[in-house]
């Protein structure tokens, strides 16, 4: 909701990638200037601390975008068989400032149930390991300087082996860190924020004890 001293005059989308959608809202600043603000929005994304005995199961992987190999928590988006049908958005309908008709809900409205499945579903596909317990623990956003992108963190143990389905554009290692070392290993170069989050927040928990 925009707050009562700013103004929204318009919101374009200037492209869809298929992956992302890219735009701006035009709004007018509480001093009566008038800014573009550019937006990217991406789909809400699971964030799986997957705990084996005394280990994190984690996701070697390079990222293109920053030119870097990194090690990571597996992820993946949520989507939209893996929210509840009566909390899915209907063709036609959208909110002020919402995602195109026909997606999900917003996505501060994502309901912990959806995120946990979809951590289950992309913990097995990534990893070859099912999860036989998962928790919500939080979802954050994302970088809100420029995106629409809300992440949902979830601890996820009792693994049992499973098929790995990995997309054709996936290129994954799985690597076992253990815990007891495990906040020092993500935080070298390169990591992510996703990563740390995770960590912090089973960590936090008292779920890596």
């Amino acid at each position: 909701m925009i707050p009562d001293d700013w103004e929204r005059i318009e919101s374009v989308v200037e492209y869809e990638t298929g992956w992302y959608t890219g735009g701006y809202d035009l709004l007018r600043q509480p001093d009566g200037t008038e800014k573009r603000y550019y937006w990217a929005e991406l789909p809400p994304a699971a964030v799986v601390v997957a705990r084996d005995g005394d280990e994190l199961v984690m996701v070697e992987q390079y990222r293109p975008p920053i030119r870097e190999r990194c090690l990571e928590l597996p992820a993946g988006i949520v989507e939209e068989d893996d929210v509840p049908r009566g909390r899915r958005r209907r063709g036609g309908e959208t909110a002020e400032g919402d995602a195109p008709a026909g997606t999900l809900e917003p996505q501060g409205a994502v309901p912990p149930e959806a995120y946990e499945r979809a951590a289950a579903r992309e913990l097995a596909e990534e990893t070859g390991y099912a999860p036989g317990t998962v928790r919500f623990l939080e979802a954050v956003w994302a970088s809100t300087g420029v995106l629409r992108h809300r992440r949902g963190h979830v601890f996820a143990t009792d693994l049992e082996p499973a098929e790995r389905a990995l997309d054709t554009n996936e290129f994954i290692e799985v690597t076992r860190v253990p815990i007891d070392g495990a906040l020092d290993r993500v935080r070298e170069d390169p990591t992510n924020d996703a990563t740390i989050e995770g960590v912090l927040l089973a960590e936090r928990e008292g779920l890596l004890d």
